[in-house]
């Protein structure tokens, strides 16, 4: 997306090691304004541990520090753009005080950014060697320092015009205090317009998905909230999301098959309970079935018993009548004889 800027001198070929200061120096000066060449700044200044130098036009400048809050939100932020490129690996994401040149119409300036960013497209690739980088990084970061009116006007108005002239094509401005936070996009005409938050969301052009809340840079939330924001959610810790959203889907597996296992067992159960009562009206059934045979028995008995005891009194009866007509016929005869 930027522009390639003239290649600059290679600190490790074309210069000789950097400087080292004298060991018995325990506080070495600032070379603050020191007016020295473009290769003495290579040579001596670019890698200088003490202090970091930016050049500009032939003019040593020492990069200033942020107060400690100022860092927490530049911390921050970096981690969240780490985050990003992890999931959408577009771009590398550089520091550790590196550099890049910048040809300009009013002069050339050998910038430090707190931190940048190379597009995988950048016509001039970032190689794993590079102690500067030799393009034109498509965004740069600046954590502000507020300690003095110098390092104020240097990243809101200095840096902000070369990176535009230069061609950066986003250039943010960390501080603690929202009022000195800026995010610019540079235009087809070369400048930079404030990125227009969108429902209170910046979205960066140079790294599309990119998106996030100036607020939440003040508050910076941790990720374990980030990881659940509709605005964070697709690049923040989006694997523990889905490992998130695989243990929910078997959770809900396991709990619609042990449902259909309690179903199943409750349709058992109840399959078991209708055949009991089956069993039961079966045998209530067949106990009926046996009281009314054993209540016919129990009749026909009786009627065999009274049939019997009729047959008897009939018999006695009978007996009694022929005993009776026998003595009538003795009574007879004995009268007929007398």
């Amino acid at each position: 997306m930027s522009s390639s800027a003239a290649t600059q001198p290679a600190p490790a070929s074309a210069t000789p090691p950097p400087r080292r200061l004298p060991a018995a120096d325990p506080t070495p000066r600032s070379a603050d304004g020191l007016l020295v060449s473009e290769a003495v700044y290579w040579a001596e200044y670019y890698l200088e541990s003490d202090h970091h130098y930016e050049w500009n036009n032939g003019r040593l400048e020492e990069k200033p520090v942020s107060d400690f809050e100022t860092f927490l939100v530049y911390a921050w932020f970096s981690e969240l753009v780490r985050h990003f490129l992890r999931t959408h690996p577009c771009a590398q994401l550089v520091g550790l005080e590196m550099g890049f040149r910048l040809p300009l119409p009013t002069g050339t300036v050998i910038r430090k950014p707190d931190f940048g960013v190379v597009r995988n497209d950048n016509p001039q690739p970032l190689l794993p060697l590079d102690c500067s980088y030799r393009g034109v990084f498509d965004l740069c970061i600046e954590a502000l320092s507020d300690q003095e009116r110098s390092g104020i006007e240097r990243d809101t108005v200095i840096k902000k015009a070369e990176y535009a002239a230069g061609g950066v094509p986003e250039y943010y401005i960390l501080h603690q205090n929202p009022a000195h936070q800026a995010f610019y996009t540079r235009t087809p005409a070369g400048f930079y317009t404030p990125i227009a938050p969108q429902a209170g969301v910046i979205c960066s052009r140079v790294l599309p998905g990119l998106q996030f809340r100036p607020t939440d840079l003040a508050r910076r939330p941790e990720l374990e909230a980030l990881r659940d924001d509709p605005v964070y959610a697709g690049f923040v810790l989006p694997g523990w999301r889905a490992d998130r959203e695989q243990a929910a889907t078997e959770a809900r597996r396991a709990d619609a098959e042990a449902q259909a296992k309690r179903e199943a067992v409750n349709r058992a159960d109840a399959e078991a309970q209708r055949a009991d009562a089956e069993a039961r009206r079966a045998d209530a059934e067949a106990q009926a079935r046996r009281e009314a045979v054993n209540r016919a028995d129990a009749e026909a008995q009786a009627r065999r018993e009274a049939v019997d005891r009729a047959d008897a009194e009939a018999q006695t009866r009978q007996r009694l009548e022929h005993e009776l007509a026998a003595l009538r016929a003795r009574l007879a005869q004995g009268q007929s004889d007398g």
